[in-house]
């Protein structure tokens, strides 16, 4: 049905075959098709991509990323846990069987995109939503996504990754400050696409998201000029947090402070009001905690592992072990109802908002329990010394690849778009603001902590690392030119 030609190491095949299914396998630039039997094309081909260091890496790159799943070492794993899940499950038939996907191991982390990131943004800020991949101005903008996209553009810049336009990181701190009601001292969130605010006051959780990218922005970002306003807006907004009684409002705003006063540690109002805040938050969990239900809240709801994040975060920053040991207890019952039985990650499902005490059902998935369990894992990771919270954060990440109930990647590897949710038989097409930049900030915080693991163990590329595996290991990448093979897998296709 055709020829496959592995030349010169290239990691990729060239296919010459007039099947529909070679370009069904080879798009999305993950190889080269030439016609049927014309070894003057593929001479051609091949000539090229040896000539052009940038298009092979890149076709290598993605290749290797779209076959782990189809690995012979992969595929037996798949059967297995398939057979141990319906063994696991015996004669109750109330569900549909869904195989799952094993936990990668020596994968490459993606570079990061922002292709469709910045197709979602115009010169009023980012929009909210999409249909499919097409930015949609029915439902204008939000601060919600403005202020992530603050923090993102941040992280970007302090964690060594290509930064973005100053014009662009400049709108969302526009729309920022726009959004500021001096009148009821609270920030508004959502606004038309034509420019008419939607409300005076935004919710308590809003608030305490946009403090968290002031604060961020006070510390990190490369304009002086806006890290000043960053500040000054912050200790202005602060206040109304201390009246604050949804937990997820002292949370953003306790992620907010920790950068803020690492750069004002003479605010001491600003330490005051962490303290209270944190200590509002260990109350909680204590007056909630049972030996089986080891949370916050008598439900489990959205951006759930922050909650864990906040407490170790700002338990490490104070040097208050209360805080870190309720932090890391919460996150490990968490990471425990948010393993499936095969091993790979499941979030906890929006239908399970208001079952009280309940096990959490699984769908819908959003990208944004990924992005924070992420972050919460390389918090505990600092905190605790042990392979296993690298590896929950990796397996979190690898839920956006592919390793979910559905088995379907929710990314577009080209663009760095993120599709919106899991339904139980396949994925939200939609691609918004706020599930693109859940994947892009897990993705940047994973990044980063690889390079930093990397340097300090001498790894020879701080580039690429891969991914948990079940023992709770993540090994490097061996060069920078070829893809990376675990030492189980070196017989492995590419």
């Amino acid at each position: 049905s055709g020829a496959l030609a592995y030349s010169f190491g290239l990691g990729k095949a060239i296919v010459s075959t007039p099947f529909w299914h070679a370009q069904e396998l080879l798009d999305d630039g993950l190889g080269v098709l030439v016609p049927f039997r014309d070894p003057e094309a593929m001479s051609r081909e091949i000539i090229a991509l040896l000539t052009d260091d940038a298009r092979r890496n890149s076709l290598r790159q993605r290749a290797y990323l779209a076959s782990r799943s189809m690995t012979w070492e992969r595929t037996a794993k798949r059967y297995t846990a398939a057979f141990e899940e319906v063994n696991a499950r015996g004669l109750d038939k109330s569900r549909p069987f869904m195989p799952s996907k094993p936990l990668r191991d020596g994968q490459a982390l993606p570079g990061v995109r922002v292709d469709h990131f910045l197709s979602l943004c115009d010169g009023t800020g980012m929009l909210q939503h999409a249909l499919y991949s097409a930015p949609n101005p029915d439902h204008g903008y939000c601060i919600d996504d403005n202020a992530r996209a603050l923090l993102f553009s941040n992280m970007l810049h302090s964690n060594g990754e290509t930064r973005l336009p100053d014009r662009v990181t400049g709108r969302f701190a526009a729309f920022i400050q726009r959004a500021w009601n001096p009148k009821s001292h609270r920030f508004r969130n959502f606004m038309s696409y034509d420019g008419r605010w939607l409300e005076e006051s935004g919710s308590e959780d809003c608030h305490g998201r946009t403090l968290w990218a002031l604060g961020e922005c006070a510390r990190t970002d490369i304009d002086l000029s806006r890290r000043r306003w960053a500040a000054s807006l912050f200790k202005t907004a602060l206040p109304a947090a201390e009246e604050f009684t949804s937990l997820r409002g002292w949370v953003f705003s306790l992620l907010g402070l920790d950068p803020y006063c690492a750069v004002l540690s003479d605010d001491l109002d600003a330490a005051r009001v962490r303290r209270l805040l944190a200590d509002k938050l260990l109350a909680a969990f204590r007056m909630v905690e049972t030996k089986d239900w080891v949370w916050f809240e008598e439900v489990l709801a959205y951006d759930n592992a922050r909650l864990s994040q906040a407490l170790i975060q700002t338990g490490m920053t104070t040097k208050t072990l209360a805080y870190v040991d309720a932090g890391l207890r919460s996150l490990r019952w968490l990471m425990e109802i948010q393993t499936a039985p095969a091993g790979y990650f499941r979030p906890v499902g929006n239908e399970s908002f208001g079952r009280i005490r309940q096990k959490p059902k699984a769908f819908d998935q959003q990208p944004l329990e990924a992005s924070a369990t992420i972050s919460a894992c390389l918090a505990a990771s600092r905190a605790e010394d042990s392979a296993n919270w690298a590896a929950g954060a990796f397996r979190a990440f690898d839920w956006f690849l592919g390793d979910n109930d559905v088995q379907t990647a929710l990314i577009d590897l080209r663009t760095g778009a993120c599709c919106d949710g899991l339904h139980i038989d396949r994925r939200n097409e939609n691609r918004g603001a706020e599930s693109t930049l859940s994947y892009l900030l897990g993705l940047v915080e994973l990044r980063e902590f690889a390079r930093t693991t990397a340097k300090e163990n001498n790894y020879p590329d701080a580039q690429l690392i891969g991914s948990a595996s079940r023992s709770g290991f993540y090994r490097p990448a061996q060069t920078s030119s070829v893809p990376h093979r675990s030492a189980q897998s070196t017989r492995e296709p590419v």
